[in-house]
């Protein structure tokens, strides 16, 4: 793994860095492979950096845009984390529908759609039951309780390492998530970290010893790159 930390000076300029590294690897993806896969992340720091994307020249048949997890809501819900990408980025380009890869979330059961979607995934990467595909780049938040994508501190999805999908849960929140094995195949995991009320979130994260079902922003180790993008509120006080 080669693990890269950035402190940037505020939110706007973390968004313009990870604006760059991404057309970097957007760039780089295309020329050596045809195509460029990202999972996309929710919540408020990311939607800036959906907007910036939006507004570049690209390729857009040869991207394919996947989520590392999603509520289990309707995709027209305000909490739709499809929605929110959807508005900042994807409704305003021209990427062909099919390049979409959105969780289902209609199902009567949330397993079935996590399995829905796990075998949408081994369609698209041509894998076997078992393998785990590599995405170019995972993009990822973190919780003030140190979750990232919908792997919450104490639960079940934390125990999953031989799928790629499976059901988070928060409380009463229903969420489909990629497993933490699944996002440590990627190329490419990049953090986007915003705001002071994640510092002690952070100390534990990058503490030398630390337990990963209680911050599990921990178990993420990817093979490829790992990226940590902080703005200065949540990064000052970090010793890396």
């Amino acid at each position: 793994m080669n693990k890269t930390v950035e402190v940037l000076p505020d939110q706007s300029t973390l968004v313009a860095r990870a604006l760059d590294l991404i057309l970097t690897k957007i760039d780089t993806a295309i020329k050596e492979r045809g195509r460029f896969t990202i999972a996309l992340a929710g919540g408020s720091t990311p939607k800036p950096l959906y907007e910036a994307i939006a507004n570049q020249k690209l390729p857009w048949d040869k991207i394919h845009v996947f989520w590392g997890d999603e509520r289990y809501v309707p995709p027209d819900h305000p909490d739709s984390n499809e929605l929110m990408a959807r508005r900042a980025w994807l409704d305003r380009v021209d990427i062909p529908e099919g390049n979409i890869h959105a969780i289902p979330t209609l199902e009567a059961d949330p397993a079935v759609a996590a399995v829905k979607y796990e075998r949408h995934l081994q369609n698209f990467f041509n894998i076997a039951s078992g393998e785990f595909p590599t995405l170019d780049v995972v993009l990822l938040g973190m919780g003030d309780d140190a979750h990232t994508a919908s792997l919450f501190p104490h639960t079940e999805a934390l125990k999953v390492s031989d799928r790629l999908i499976t059901v988070g849960n928060k409380d009463s929140s229903i969420r489909i998530t990629f497993t933490y094995p699944f996002i440590n195949s990627a190329r490419s995991v990049i953090f986007l970290i915003a705001g002071a009320n994640k510092r002690p979130a952070l100390a534990q994260v990058f503490a030398p010893v630390a337990d990963e079902f209680t911050y599990p922003s921990r178990l993420i180790q990817p093979q490829g790159e790992l990226w940590w993008l902080l703005d200065a509120a949540a990064g000052s006080e970090l010793q890396t």
